[in-house]
């Protein structure tokens, strides 16, 4: 995703706009697409602000978030519950995530599941 213009240029645009040039002119006047020109035009009428928007994050999250409890009193009944333990049963809930979502929900929380040293080692004997 490449990066955005600088707000100062979007304002230098629309001020130019507003001074009567058209889209087209000041699009060419300062090195930019007319497309963008048209864009930052309309947002100004229609916000009042030529910012860009937020790029990248997280957006989809708080399909699993609205089962967080619900997942972290699982975790707590039974520590070695595996992964694909919790998406079946977030999948009886009607709530289809694949295993990656349910790892990076662990993580966001605090959770992993280390191997322990202790439990590797030979009985006696």
């Amino acid at each position: 995703m490449g990066m955005s213009l600088s707000n100062d240029l979007r304002v230098r645009v629309v001020e130019a706009v507003l001074a009567g040039s058209s889209r087209r002119r000041a699009a060419a006047r300062f090195g930019v697409s007319v497309s963008s020109a048209i864009r930052w035009v309309w947002s100004w009428h229609e916000r009042g602000d030529v910012r860009a928007k937020p790029q990248g994050g997280d957006r989809r999250s708080g399909r699993i978030e609205a089962h967080a409890e619900f997942l972290l009193d699982q975790v707590a009944q039974t520590p070695d519950v595996t992964l694909a333990e919790l998406q079946a049963l977030l999948g009886e809930r009607g709530v289809a995530v694949g295993i990656g979502t349910m790892w990076r929900f662990l993580d966001r929380h605090g959770i992993s599941f280390k191997k322990n040293r202790a439990r590797r080692r030979a009985g006696p004997a």
